[in-house]
C-alpha cells in the first residue's frame, strides 16, 4: 500500500527509533509497559506515516483444532489470536503512544477452549471454567501513554488503559517471542499475566538507562463473563515492577501484586502475587531468533495458601521461516478438584511452517503435542497422565 513500510527496511528505521517509553531502542517494548531483550524482533508491523503521526498494525490470527484425552477431555475447532493498531507522535521531549488491541476469542464462546489442567475465570458468572482455557476479551487493549525525557538516558511516562496491562510480570504470553508461535495458552496464565486485561489500569515509571521502576493502580478483579463489553473501572490494586536489561540479549523483571477480590466466584477474596522473569533472545538474522523464557510465580491467598508456578519456554528459528517451540511447566493449584492443593506438570513441543505472500504478510502450518502429568489423587478423574494435540493454520501480518 501506498506510504507503508515492512520488512528489513521497516525493521533499520525502527530500531533507530527511541521507545515509547524513554531513550532507548523500540525492540525493548512489549505488552502494555514490559520490557523484552534489546536484541527481540520488535513486532510493529506496517508501517505508515501520515503528518506528525507513525501509524502501525500488526496481526496474528489462529484457526486451530484441539483435542484433549481422557475423561476431562474434549476437542474443538476455534479462531484464536490478536488484532493490533498503534499511534505514535513525537514532540521536542516526548512521546504519546495511542494502542489498540482487539481479539477474535469471544467468537470461541464462553466456555473458551479445552486445555487439560488449566482453571480460571469463570464462563457464566456461576461455574467456574476447569481444563479449559477462557476466551480473552474482544477489547483486549485501549490504552495512551506519554513519556517525558530528563536526559539522554532517564526519562518518566504514564500509562492508562480501559482495558490496559498494569505493571505485573513478564510481558503477556501472546507477546512473549518464546511463546507467541504457540496457539496454546500457558496453564500458568494465572500465575504471571492474567492481569494484561484489566479494566482500568494506571501506571507512573521512571526509566534510567537500562533500569526502569513502574507502579499500577488498577482493577483486581478479572474480566467477567461477557467477553464484549466494558467492565466497571476501578483502581482498587496495586502491583510495582522493576525491570532491567543488562546486556542486549537479557531482560529480567520482578514484581509485586495486592489483587482486591480478583475471583468473580469469591469476591471475598484478595490475593497477593509475586513474579520473576528472565527472558534470553538472540538473534540469528532477518526473522530469525532463539528466545528462551524462564518465569516463576506465587499466589499468597487470603486461606493461607502459597501457590507456586513454574514455565520454561523457548522458541527456535533454525531456518527462516520455520519455528520450533517448546514450553514445561509446573503448578501446585486448588482449583482442579475439591479445593485441595494438587501439583500438576505439563509439557508441549510443536512447530511451524510459514509461507510468504508478501514481505509482511505469510500464512502458516504447524501442530503441536503435550503430555499431562497429575498426582495419584486426580488419576482417577483424569484417567491417569493424558495427552493433547492442536492442528493450526495462521496469518501473520508483521
Amino acid at each position: 500500500m501506498a506510504g507503508m513500510q515492512h520488512g528489513a527496511g521497516m525493521q533499520h528505521d525502527m530500531m533507530s527509533m527511541t521507545g515509547a517509553l524513554g531513550p532507548y531502542g523500540m525492540s525493548r517494548e512489549a505488552s502494555g509497559t514490559s520490557w523484552q531483550p534489546d536484541s527481540s524482533e520488535h513486532m510493529g508491523g506496517v508501517m505508515a506515516m501520515r503528518g506528525p503521526w507513525m501509524l502501525m498494525g500488526h496481526a496474528m490470527v489462529y484457526g486451530v483444532y484441539d483435542w484433549q484425552d481422557g475423561p476431562r477431555g474434549d476437542e474443538k475447532a476455534f479462531v484464536y489470536g490478536m488484532l493490533m493498531g498503534t499511534a505514535r507522535r513525537d514532540f521536542t521531549r516526548g512521546t504519546l503512544n495511542l494502542r489498540a488491541m482487539l481479539s477474535p476469542d469471544p467468537f470461541m464462546g464462553r466456555s473458551g477452549y479445552p486445555l487439560l489442567l488449566a482453571a480460571g475465570e469463570t464462563a457464566d458468572g456461576r461455574t467456574e471454567l476447569v481444563d479449559r482455557q477462557h476466551p480473552h476479551e474482544l477489547f483486549m487493549e485501549l490504552s495512551g501513554s506519554y513519556s517525558y525525557r530528563l536526559s539522554s538516558q532517564g526519562s518518566v511516562f504514564v500509562y492508562a488503559g480501559y482495558p490496559g496491562e498494569p505493571a505485573f510480570g513478564p510481558p503477556a504470553f501472546m507477546h512473549r517471542q518464546s511463546a507467541m508461535d504457540s496457539p496454546e495458552a500457558p496453564i500458568t496464565h494465572h500465575w504471571f499475566d492474567s492481569t494484561h486485561i484489566t479494566f482500568g489500569v494506571l501506571t507512573a515509571g521512571y526509566v534510567q538507562d537500562r533500569w526502569k521502576v513502574e507502579v499500577s493502580q488498577f482493577k483486581g478483579r478479572e474480566p467477567d463473563e461477557n467477553r464484549y463489553d466494558f467492565d466497571e473501572p476501578r483502581l482498587d490494586s496495586t502491583s510495582v515492577r522493576l525491570s532491567w536489561n543488562p546486556i542486549d540479549r537479557l531482560s529480567l523483571q520482578a514484581s509485586w501484586a495486592d489483587l482486591k477480590s480478583p475471583e468473580q466466584l469469591e469476591p471475598d477474596e484478595d490475593e497477593v502475587r509475586y513474579s520473576a522473569s528472565a527472558i534470553y533472545t538472540v538473534p540469528l538474522g532477518e526473522r530469525r531468533r532463539w528466545a528462551t523464557t524462564f518465569a516463576w510465580g506465587l499466589k499468597d491467598q487470603d486461606d493461607g495458601d502459597e501457590l507456586p508456578g513454574y514455565a520454561l519456554e523457548t522458541a527456535f528459528n533454525p531456518v527462516q521461516d520455520w519455528t520450533v517451540f517448546a514450553r514445561a511447566e509446573r503448578v501446585d493449584t486448588d482449583e482442579l478438584l475439591d479445593d485441595e492443593v494438587d501439583t500438576v506438570t505439563k509439557a508441549s513441543l510443536g512447530a511451524v511452517r510459514d509461507f510468504r505472500i508478501r514481505d509482511s504478510v505469510a500464512v502458516g502450518v504447524g501442530a503441536l503435542y503435550s503430555y499431562n502429568w497429575v498426582p495419584d489423587r486426580l488419576e482417577p478423574s483424569y484417567g491417569g497422565d493424558q495427552e493433547g494435540a492442536m492442528a493450526f493454520v495462521r496469518l501473520t501480518i508483521d
